[in-house]
């Protein structure tokens, strides 16, 4: 009997990871030494983002490397009960599965460690199935929703940003962490593509600093970005799109995490928008799930 793959309603491009968190409820700086919990659960910008659209009720599917070893085949299987399609997953015999390391106090992120140098040497091998006609082709390209991550190379983010592979796509962009923003300069100009970024990363993009996520999210729109997303902690997030400028106010919460909150409200505002919400309700509808995430909760 002939069993066809579920169509997945998006595609999750960059790094599928462990991640290995140290959380404690004290404050911290350099050379702290203090109780608290060590975790390791599956990580990485595309994965985090997978997980919460899969949340929402929507499948996504993986395109990133995995090595062979150990730690891909007990990745690849978590993502695959989680509800994730690994099928087309680039697994590297000779690269080992990427991983990230943080250390996170009470007064937020101390310090991390990403270590996806396999995701960025497989560089183009990931979107084969973007090619082969297996997700689509030059003449017949993906026409969906792309999540794409900041993990890339700057030079293949250069590439899709001209690729005839993506002519089709709606490209959703997030970077990896602010050290690696100004990758995402590849993208300004692309007709699709909307940048979701929290205020400093919106300042290095600009070469400049930002008061407001209103502000930020208008200078990347004429910048040549097609849309923006700007946070700011837990002052008013923004978007702006062909000059129309909407803010929101994030709730007060307890946080009780910090990793993985921007790809949270990437997520949650992707689902949002393709279940038929209006751009303000889903704003908000955004920054309630990234506020519910970092409360420690799992945000629906």
């Amino acid at each position: 009997m002939n069993f066809r793959m579920k169509q997945p309603d998006i595609l999750c491009i960059g790094s599928f990871l462990w991640d290995i968190i140290g959380r404690s409820s004290s404050s911290m700086r350099a050379g702290s030494d203090v109780p608290g919990r060590i975790t390791r659960l599956p990580g990485g910008v595309a994965m985090n983002i997978a997980m919460t659209l899969n949340n929402f009720g929507l499948t996504p599917a993986a395109l990133s490397a995995v090595g062979r070893d150990l730690e891909g085949d007990e990745l690849v299987g978590e993502a695959a009960r989680l509800g994730i399609i690994t099928d087309y997953v680039y697994r590297s015999e000779d690269l080992p599965t990427d991983s990230y390391m943080a250390i996170e106090g009470a007064n937020g992120l101390i310090a991390a460690i990403a270590d996806a140098h396999s995701l960025e040497q497989a560089g183009t091998k990931i979107l084969r199935p973007m090619s082969d006609g297996t997700l689509g082709s030059e003449t017949t390209p993906w026409s969906g929703l792309v999540a794409l991550d900041g993990n890339l190379t700057r030079d293949l983010l250069a590439d899709i940003a001209t690729s005839p592979l993506f002519a089709a796509s709606d490209l959703r962009v997030a970077p990896a962490s602010p050290g690696k923003a100004e990758r995402l300069l590849a993208l300004v100009g692309h007709p699709s593509a909307t940048l979701y970024v929290n205020l400093e990363e919106a300042g290095l993009l600009c070469q400049t600093t930002f008061k407001t996520a209103q502000d930020g999210a208008k200078a990347l729109t004429e910048r040549g970005v097609h849309r923006a997303l700007v946070t700011d902690g837990g002052n008013p997030a923004a978007e702006c799109l062909n000059g129309d400028i909407l803010t929101a106010q994030p709730p007060e919460v307890l946080v009780t995490r910090v990793t993985g909150a921007g790809d949270t409200f990437m997520a949650a505002h992707i689902a949002s928008e393709i279940q038929g919400m209006p751009r303000q309700a889903a704003l908000e509808r955004a920054l309630n799930a990234a506020a519910t995430y970092v409360s420690g909760e799992t945000p629906s």
